[in-house]
């Protein structure tokens, strides 16, 4: 079972890397935002997964306070885009 969570931890970061490519290069702030998130949220999901790869319980809690720093930085970029007077 460890072997399948470090394939999934490798393959989340290979698609971390398309989601770089998307931020960067994004046409539209709406794409970058997107990209951030989502890139966001597959940190998450590796940290999880290295939580049970190493049978350690505290990874859990730095997911859950990673998961609200993600959730307000989303918040205060969104609005920032939102009261810009930019291409969304």
């Amino acid at each position: 079972m460890d072997k399948f969570f470090v394939f999934s931890v490798v393959f989340l970061c290979f698609t971390i890397l398309i989601c770089m490519y998307r931020v960067v290069m994004g046409p539209t702030k709406g794409d970058r935002m997107i990209g951030i998130n989502i890139i966001g949220t597959k940190t998450m999901v590796i940290i999880a997964l290295t939580s049970f790869i190493l049978k350690e319980n505290y990874f859990i809690d730095v997911v859950l306070v990673y998961a609200l720093i993600n959730y307000i930085g989303s918040y205060v970029v969104t609005r920032g885009i939102a009261t810009s007077k930019g291409e969304f």
